[in-house]
């Protein structure tokens, strides 16, 4: 993790912009800068934030302020984006802020498909900082935005009937049936997931359920190489919500493991069957490269949801995910 202090400039500097722009887009530079810090890429950090800075608007207004005792009121309204992650800043000002995640976790967990899952992918890059090095002050403010910005786009899914699913979370992903209207944003298009096959519902045990978290991460993650094509952008986040799910489970008590694993699930099969391609493509990696080569193209490359694939397909560490993370920057438009 990076000791240089360079990712905490990068927070402050960041914590004057939203979590959003144009009032539905994520700003996705705190969780860039994360993964390129995570990486040993600290000196680029300031460089692609110059170059992303377009992409960040002001920091919304506050309406007022989010309470104890009225809180559920303000669930999932994202005009008190602001009134949340103050809320979240004094809570982890106050307590410690493992005490204010397990609190918060099992609230927001269900609706953890709202932004587009980008807010609980936030959530997972801030604990991965706190959990591998230094918590500091800019680093316990990032997990408050976070927190605040998934209970602002808090987002419940449907009732989803069960369907017949697989054994293996690669075959259950493959039984995971397309929506029948591909169109329209991700709102609208979750609104037509109304049945998914069951993978892992039985599990109980943390352990079963860390090993069936990490199996789906890397399911997805190999995946991407030969069904992105279904569409760059969103099918990333069938592996990233997993796996920030996946990277918070070390900070929360493990009988919050199991029901994590279950909306994880869910969170990817929904993103599957919304955008998946009508057939996989045959894709072949140019060549062998090492998972810091593969980094640095990413970097490269520049764009945000390239660099968190990449980033997750280094947590899963072998050659299929390294070539999911190459077809992602052959699928995605450079960073400019």
């Amino acid at each position: 993790m990076d000791t240089t202090g360079t990712l905490d400039e990068a927070l402050v500097r960041l914590h004057d912009s939203g979590p959003e722009r144009l009032g539905r887009l994520t700003n996705h530079a705190p969780m860039a800068v994360e993964a390129l810090a995570a990486h040993g890429q600290a000196r680029s950090v300031h460089r692609w934030l110059d170059l992303y800075a377009h992409k960040l608007e002001e920091f919304p207004s506050r309406v007022e302020p989010v309470t104890d005792a009225d809180w559920s009121a303000a669930l999932g309204d994202p005009r008190r984006a602001a009134d949340w992650i103050g809320y979240f800043e004094r809570e982890v000002a106050e307590r410690p802020w493992p005490e204010v995640l397990t609190l918060w976790w099992p609230r927001l967990l269900p609706g953890l498909y709202g932004g587009s899952t980008h807010p609980v992918i936030r959530v997972g890059h801030a604990v991965r900082t706190l959990l591998s090095g230094e918590v500091t002050e800019p680093r316990l403010a990032e997990l408050a935005h976070g927190l605040g910005y998934w209970a602002a786009r808090h987002r419940p899914v449907a009732v989803v009937a069960s369907l017949p699913g697989a054994d293996g979370a690669a075959a259950a992903l493959d039984t995971v049936a397309p929506i029948a209207v591909q169109d329209g944003g991700f709102s609208a298009r979750l609104d037509q997931v109304r049945a998914l096959p069951v993978w892992a519902a039985s599990v109980t045990e943390p352990s079963d359920a860390y090993r069936h978290l990490t199996e789906l991460v890397r399911a997805a993650t190999h995946r991407y190489a030969t069904h992105g094509h279904g569409e760059a952008t969103m099918l990333v986040h069938a592996a990233t919500a997993p796996n920030a799910v996946l990277r918070t489970l070390p900070a929360l008590p493990q009988t919050l493991w199991a029901p994590s694993l279950r909306a994880a699930w869910t969170a990817s099969a929904a993103v599957t069957a919304m955008y998946a391609p009508a057939a996989p493509a045959d894709y072949t990696p140019p060549g062998a490269l090492t998972p810091e080569e593969v980094f640095e193209r990413a970097l490269a490359h520049g764009d945000e949801h390239v660099i968190k694939l990449t980033d997750t397909a280094l947590d899963v560490g072998d050659g299929p995910a390294m070539a999911a993370a190459l077809r992602s920057m052959e699928l995605s438009a450079p960073l400019a």
